[in-house]
C-alpha cells in the first residue's frame, strides 16, 4: 500500500509545485526555500541533531517548553525545526531567534527523505500534534533513529479517515519508538489505529509561558482602547469575522470596541477590506492608529501579541469554532484571565474546551446570535467575568506539567545521542 501511497505522491509532486505558486501570490513566503521541500536541508554544524518538526504557528508556539528543555538536556546538540507553512516558519524565529535551525519537511516521497536524512543527520525525530507520515518513518526506522510523536493528538474525524487507510497508517504508528498522548480519548483512537508505544502525558500547550513583555505590551493596548469594554473575536478564520460583524457591532453596549485578530496574517489585509466594504470604522494595529470615538473595531494585525490582546480584553471569543472548522487553542486566553466564548464547533481542542467549560472559564455558543447575547450578558455582570476569569487562570495553572512527561519519554533516546 505505501508503493501505491508513493506513486500518488509522485503525480501530485507538479500539483504541489502549482499550489505553492499559487499561494504565493498573496504570500511571497511560499515560493521560497522551495529545495527544502525536496529534502535540500540547510547545512548544519557538527555534533548530534535533534530534529522537531512543528506544522505551523500553533504547533511552534506549543513547541516552545520542549525546545527549552531540549536545549537545557543536550546544549551540545544543534536542534532544527521543520515546517510546512512559511508563518510556522516566521513564528519560529519570533519565539527562539537563533538558538535553532529552520528548513521545510521534505514531502514524503523516499528520494526526498533520504537526501534530507543524509544532509541533516539527526539523532532523534520528534512530530508535533498530529502528524503521520509511513515513508518518513519508515525511513527513520529503516536508520534506527527514533521517532516520536508527541503532543498527540486524534479526534474521532481524523481516526475514521485514518481507518480508511489502515493499511497504510497502522505500520507507520507502529514503527514509532514512542507516541506521548494529550489525553486517554486520543490514546485510545491511536492505539485502535496500531500504535503500540502509547502513554498519555497531558497537553504542552498549558506549559507555555506568555512572552516576557506581555503585561506591557497589554498595558499599552488598554491605553490604545481608552476605556472601552473590549470583545476580541481571536484567530478568526475565513467567514466568521462578516458572521461577528453582523451580529455583535449593534449590541447596544456604547461604550463596546470590537478588537478582531485574524488567524492567518495573510488574511490581515482582507479583513480590513471587508471592514473598508461595509463602512466600519477601525483601526490597525500594525499601523498604529489611535482608537477615537468613532473606532468600531480594532484590527490586530500584528504577530507574537496574541496573550497581550487576551490580557488587554474583558471577553474573548475563539475562532474557528462558529464555522466547522475544529476550533483553536483557548489555553492562552484561560491564563491570561480573559473570559471565553466558544462556538459548537471544537474538534481539535476537544478535552481542553470541555474541561475549561466544565470548571466555569468558558461557556460555549452555539451560533453567531447567541455569541452576541452572552456578549451582552457578560457585560452587564462583571462578577461574572471575575469569576470566569478566576476560573481560567486556575484551570491552566491544574494542567501544567506535561513537557516533564515527555522528556522521561524521549530521555533514553536523548542519553544515546
Amino acid at each position: 500500500m505505501r508503493a501505491l501511497y508513493t506513486l500518488l505522491w509522485l503525480l501530485a509532486l507538479p500539483a504541489m509545485f502549482l499550489y505553492l505558486r499559487w499561494r504565493g501570490r498573496k504570500q511571497p513566503e511560499y515560493r521560497l526555500h522551495w529545495r527544502e521541500r525536496l529534502g535540500w536541508a540547510p547545512a548544519l554544524p557538527a555534533g548530534p541533531v535533534i530534529w522537531l518538526h512543528t506544522v505551523s504557528v500553533g504547533e511552534t508556539r506549543a513547541a516552545a517548553p520542549l525546545v527549552g528543555v531540549l536545549r537545557q538536556r543536550r546544549p551540545d546538540a544543534t536542534i532544527l525545526l521543520s515546517h510546512t507553512t512559511p508563518t510556522g516558519r516566521t513564528t519560529a524565529v519570533e519565539v527562539f531567534g537563533d538558538h535553532i535551525r529552520q528548513t521545510y519537511l521534505p514531502y514524503d516521497l523516499p528520494t526526498a527523505i533520504n537526501r534530507f536524512l543524509n544532509r541533516s543527520h539527526p539523532g532523534i525525530a520528534i512530530f508535533m500534534e498530529t502528524e503521520v507520515w509511513p515513508n518518513l518513518y519508515a525511513a527513520c526506522a529503516k536508520r534506527g533513529i527514533p521517532a516520536y510523536l508527541v503532543n498527540a493528538r486524534l479526534s474521532e474525524r481524523s481516526a475514521r479517515g485514518y481507518g480508511r487507510i489502515a493499511g497504510l497508517i497502522r505500520p507507520a504508528l507502529a514503527s514509532l519508538a514512542g507516541i506521548a498522548a494529550q489525553t486517554e480519548a486520543d490514546a485510545g483512537r491511536l492505539a485502535g489505529l496500531g500504535a503500540a508505544a502509547v502513554i498519555v502525558t497531558g497537553n504542552i500547550k498549558f506549559d507555555v509561558a506568555a512572552p516576557p513583555d506581555t503585561y506591557q505590551r497589554a498595558e499599552v493596548l488598554r491605553k490604545t482602547f481608552s476605556g472601552r469594554f473590549v470583545f476580541l473575536a481571536a484567530s478568526t478564520r475565513d467567514g466568521e469575522e462578516e458572521l461577528i460583524l453582523d451580529t455583535c457591532l449593534e449590541l447596544g453596549i456604547p461604550d463596546l470596541l470590537l478588537v478582531i485578530v485574524p488567524r492567518h496574517p495573510q488574511r490581515f489585509d482582507e479583513v480590513a477590506a471587508l471592514l473598508e466594504s461595509r463602512g466600519v470604522e477601525f483601526a490597525r494595529r500594525s499601523r498604529h492608529e489611535p482608537v477615537t470615538r468613532e473606532t468600531e473595531v480594532f484590527l490586530g494585525d500584528s504577530m507574537g501579541e496574541m496573550a497581550a490582546f487576551y490580557a488587554a480584553s474583558d471577553v474573548a471569543f475563539i475562532g474557528g469554532s462558529l464555522l466547522p472548522l475544529g476550533g483553536q487553542n483557548l489555553i492562552e486566553a484561560a491564563d491570561m484571565g480573559c473570559p471565553v466564548l466558544i462556538g459548537p464547533h471544537t474538534w481539535n481542542f476537544l478535552d481542553a474546551t470541555e474541561r475549561a467549560i466544565d470548571c466555569g472559564a468558558a461557556l460555549r455558543i452555539t451560533d453567531a446570535e447567541d455569541l452576541a447575547r452572552s456578549v451582552k450578558r457578560l457585560h452587564q455582570d462583571a462578577g461574572a467575568r471575575h469569576a470566569m476569569a478566576e476560573a481560567g487562570m486556575h484551570f491552566s495553572r491544574a494542567h501544567q506539567g506535561a513537557t516533564d512527561k515527555v522528556m522521561k519519554l524521549l530521555e533514553p533516546a536523548l542519553a544515546r545521542l
